[in-house]
């Protein structure tokens, strides 16, 4: 059996409507994000803010892929979409591809999957 459940906490998706101030998907810069994006912090947690939004900052002071940080909050994608705009329209977060920019474009090393392909073929 749980503990008593605070007052001041609304169930299921009550609860996503308030800490969403009633919005549905993200806006203007966090409208790209993705699962494997990456997201860091660019400042410690402050006074003032949601404590999903503290959480997200304390989590990410190593960078954490969108799916992950939604896995350790338990928030469905659309609802830390909209979490995640805000810290970055604030300046407070960073999100980034997986795919470093020096890596997009270049075609993989023939010579090294060749070795793979071959190495699974003697298994």
């Amino acid at each position: 059996m749980s503990g008593p459940r605070r007052p001041t906490d609304p169930p299921g998706l009550e609860r996503y409507y308030v800490l969403t101030g009633g919005r549905s998907e993200p806006g203007g810069s966090a409208s790209t994000l993705d699962v494997a994006t990456l997201i860091s912090s660019r400042s410690a947690a402050g006074q003032g803010l949601q404590h999903e939004h503290e959480e997200i900052i304390r989590r990410c002071r190593e960078p954490l892929s969108v799916a992950e940080l939604g896995a350790h909050l338990g928030l469905p994608f659309n609802i830390l979409a909209v979490l995640l705009a805000d810290l970055l329209d604030a300046g407070r977060i960073e999100a980034r591809d997986p795919i470093p920019a020096s890596a997009v474009g270049r075609a993989p090393d023939l010579a090294l999957l060749e070795e793979v392909l071959s190495g699974l073929q003697r298994l």
